[in-house]
């Protein structure tokens, strides 16, 4: 049995090794993993021997403050590759702050490593690229435009689809969640989508409730749905929820049924604006950051966008509503906006179906999955030529 070490530090990579992890099922069964990851890889068969919940952080400023959980973590990774039975692949998923000084230990012990959903450097920070070139094996991209990018820098580069795609599936109608939530289907749906990560939660969830009351000012028929991420537990949201008072119903359902049934989303900037943009609902995109991190990204990011969505129609799709400008008052119009004018609304819901073209055919996670299967071979093969 062959054996691949895994690594993620974020909610949205736990559910992209999820699908990896059992897409190899099929492909290699003789192919096991182990690594850090959250729920959702453990439910798939990921011997999980830390939680990626303790690494869930965000921003350089951020990280600091967490330092000793990502130095156990460092660690932990770094004695199971040094150990006695090291394992033929490292599978890393996103996290690049963390996973290229794990690629970078990989190397020396002559580990191959497969960096799945690519680190941003075409964003910010380009000069990581020629650190990638020399520390990852294959790098498994999932924006179109990528592929050009690292290959024209050395990289072997594989753009292997979107995982969201593979993802998505509606698994009830509108009607059939309304009724299934005890909603009501006469009135409007507002989707409050703080985030997963602590830091997230930190700088937007207060955010995020504030302007929900000042939604239910103007349409006090609105109805709220937050959906509860995997890596968190209700119990940390209940305090701010209650300091506001707003009716708020949480979830841990199928979040395209929970963003499919909205009238309209405010969530944090990330993947889930993807997700959220396969349903085709209207959304504003915020973002909050500490003061020096946001300084840090100001003089370094290189993109005219921040949400992913955006990113890939190459267009404004969604209102994009950053640290100062994401205040209750802005958020709150957008989102009477999208609820009041049924035409703003088709224009928005129009914008994202390009995102959802734009993202191409399935089967990202099998490409994936041979990917890892094809370089774990190489490795084992050459353990046994010894």
């Amino acid at each position: 049995m062959r054996r691949a070490l895994i690594v993620t530090g974020e909610d949205s990579g736990d559910l992209h090794g999820a699908n990896l992890i059992k897409a190899c099922r099929q492909v290699d069964p003789e192919l096991s993993f182990f690594g850090i990851g959250g729920s959702r890889m453990a439910d798939a068969g990921c011997r999980i021997i830390l939680s990626s919940a303790e690494l869930a952080v965000v921003g350089a400023v951020e990280v600091i403050v967490h330092l000793p959980s990502v130095f156990r973590a460092y660690q932990l990774i770094k004695s199971e590759l040094r150990g006695g039975t090291p394992p033929d692949l490292l599978i890393l998923i996103d996290f690049p702050e963390f996973n290229l000084l794990l690629a970078a230990l990989a190397k020396k012990q002559g580990i191959p490593v497969l960096y799945y959903v690519s680190p941003q450097v075409w964003a910010w920070r380009r000069y990581r690229v020629k650190k990638i070139a020399r520390v990852v094996d294959c790098l498994a991209v999932i924006l179109p435009f990528e592929k050009d990018f690292y290959r024209s820098h050395g990289v072997r580069v594989e753009y292997v689809g979107n995982p969201l795609v593979d993802d998505f599936r509606r698994e009830r109608s509108r009607e059939d969640y309304f009724q299934a939530q005890g909603l009501d289907p006469g009135k409007p749906l507002v989707g409050l989508f703080p985030g997963s990560r602590r830091n997230e939660l930190r700088y937007m969830l207060e955010t995020i409730l504030e302007t929900a009351g000042l939604v239910l000012a103007k349409r006090p028929d609105a109805q709220f749905i937050l959906p509860v991420a995997p890596s968190l537990a209700e119990e940390s949201l209940l305090p701010a929820i209650r300091r506001w008072g707003i009716p708020v119903r949480l979830v841990r359902d199928n979040i395209y049924d929970v963003a499919g049934a909205c009238d309209a989303v405010v969530c944090v900037s990330g993947t889930v604006t993807l997700q959220v943009a396969l349903t085709a609902t209207p959304m504003v995109i915020i973002y909050k950051l500490s003061p020096l991190t946001y300084l840090l990204g100001r003089l370094l990011v290189r993109v005219p966008f921040i949400g992913l969505a955006n990113i890939v129609a190459g267009e404004r799709v969604a209102r994009e509503l950053i640290q100062g400008q994401a205040s209750p008052e802005n958020i709150s119009a957008e989102i009477l906006r999208m609820l009041n004018e049924p035409d703003y609304s088709k224009q928005l819901r129009q914008g994202l179906l390009r995102v959802r073209d734009k993202l191409g055919e399935g089967g990202c996670s099998v490409k994936v999955a041979q990917l890892a299967s094809e370089m774990s071979r190489v490795t084992a093969s050459d353990k046994n030529s010894d």
